[in-house]
């Protein structure tokens, strides 16, 4: 992983976990780290309707109010950030990161990332952002916008890091879970964790071909990997696997190979996203 990697972080309870997940990668791999984060134009104060009944003198005294009223809360936002971002550097730097920048940016955050992660071979956020509930089964939009345009590796953090020992691979056999096979074999991020790989299905002649296809890769870049094709619900007995097993990190594709990718993200990934208790590395 010769390039950066892209941090989201913001003013959330995930922010501490996606940065120890980023200092993780770093140290593993020598990956510089940049933290972004993103002041959203949307959030800017709407325009105000001053076309009611005030006399001149008055709404010109209302506008100059609101005017400094808005560069007011254009100020503490910047500041806002800015703090974010430096306690989020600490966090990484006391994790043992040492090439860390940090990047305030105005705009809208998938814009943002699509301009930016060009040079960085992969992007980190939170599952749920600061402005999400924590109900079970919600996603944070945002998340769910980069997810479906993001062209890097899409690291999405659970609540809490815990350092990673074992990685379990959904396949299916599609586009991005080979995609995310060949990069799990040539990244040194994998080297030295135990790797699991797990079709659902049925166990035809073609399952099992794709599968030690992907397990001969996997073996053929020195990773001590195993693989097996079980029966049943995708989101079922990659949850059950996950946790009777205890793998610490979840890799699959972000689409089946029959979903319609440019608009949608595969319904599995999208439960899993929702359900798993550890990090998910997702593939396009």
């Amino acid at each position: 992983m010769a390039d950066g990697i892209i941090v989201l972080v913001d003013g959330s309870l995930y922010a501490r976990s996606v940065c120890e997940h980023a200092a993780w990668v770093a140290s593993r791999t020598g990956a510089a780290i940049t933290l972004l984060h993103v002041l959203d134009r949307r959030e800017a104060p709407a325009p105000t309707d001053l076309s009611g009944n005030l006399v001149l003198g008055a709404r010109t005294a209302l506008l100059k109010e609101l005017s400094e009223l808005d560069e007011q809360r254009a100020k503490l936002a910047r500041q806002r950030g800015r703090a974010i971002l430096e306690d989020a550097k600490a966090i990484v730097q006391a994790a043992g990161a040492e090439n860390v920048t940090t990047l305030l940016r105005h705009g809208d955050i998938v814009e943002t990332v699509n301009e930016l992660e060009g040079a960085a071979a992969l992007v980190a956020v939170g599952k749920r952002g600061e402005a999400a509930d924590f109900a079970k089964l919600h996603l944070g939009s945002n998340l769910e916008r980069i997810a479906r345009s993001v062209h890097r590796p899409l690291l999405v953090a659970a609540r809490a890091f815990k350092p990673i020992e074992s990685v379990l691979i959904a396949f299916d056999g599609g586009p991005s879970a080979l995609k995310a096979v060949d990069h799990v074999s040539r990244d040194p991020l994998f080297q030295g964790l135990k790797i699991s790989l797990l079709m659902v299905g049925s166990e035809t002649p073609e399952a099992r071909r794709k599968v030690d296809d992907a397990l001969a890769m996997l073996r053929a870049g020195g990773l001590e990997a195993d693989a097996e094709i079980r029966a049943g619900q995708p989101e079922t007995v990659i949850a059950e696997k996950g946790e009777r097993e205890g793998f610490d990190l979840l890799i699959m594709g972000a689409y089946g190979h029959s979903r319609i990718r440019t608009l949608i993200i595969g319904s599995t990934t999208t439960e899993m996203m929702r359900s798993c208790k550890v990090p998910v590395l997702l593939f396009r």
